[in-house]
């Protein structure tokens, strides 16, 4: 498993994963509507220097993305943010590719702390980023609008100097 930068030709399976009601309402977001939306999105914020999307692939097939948004040099942090196509999850590609994203942040972007959301429900995910280091920060009650109610969202994060590469 790698994670390379995100491609104009990746954008069929990205395509794919975001018209996906269920996958897009992990990230708390709509689904999209076009592939149209989907080109204009990627050539607006493919120069963006607040963000870093990367294709999550094995063996040159297409596993999902991660994605480090709203970098900020400033006070060093970003949210990292994750979707692995459901034909691939439970096989320990979403663990695999937070490290690479999160080492990417600290080792590559020198940010201070990498931080993320996750429903308070979602089990599975809240394991895989505590075991990978990540600490509970807080619930934002009510946070996200998703699936026709609002959710409840776990804020956690990592400082560098808690990072095990």
């Amino acid at each position: 498993m790698k994670i390379r930068p995100l491609e104009k030709k990746d954008l069929p399976y990205i395509y794919q994963q975001e018209n996906s009601r269920k996958v897009m309402a992990l990230w708390f977001q709509e689904a999209y509507t076009s592939f149209d939306e989907l080109e204009l999105l990627y050539e607006r914020h493919v120069l963006d220097q607040t963000e870093r999307r990367f294709v999550v692939e094995d063996d040159k097939q297409f596993i999902g993305v991660v994605e480090l948004m709203y970098i900020d040099g400033l006070h060093r942090h970003t949210e990292i943010q994750i979707i692995i196509h459901p034909d691939h999850q439970g096989n320990g590609y979403a663990q695999m590719a937070i490290k690479a994203g999160t080492e990417y942040a600290f080792k590559v972007l020198n940010m201070h702390k990498v931080y993320l959301y996750v429903d308070v429900d979602n089990d599975a995910a809240i394991h895989i980023y505590k075991k990978i280091g990540f600490i509970e920060e807080g619930i934002l009650r009510g946070h996200f609008f998703a699936e026709g109610k609002y959710h409840d969202s776990m804020m956690m994060g990592m400082l560098v100097t808690e990072f095990i590469s």
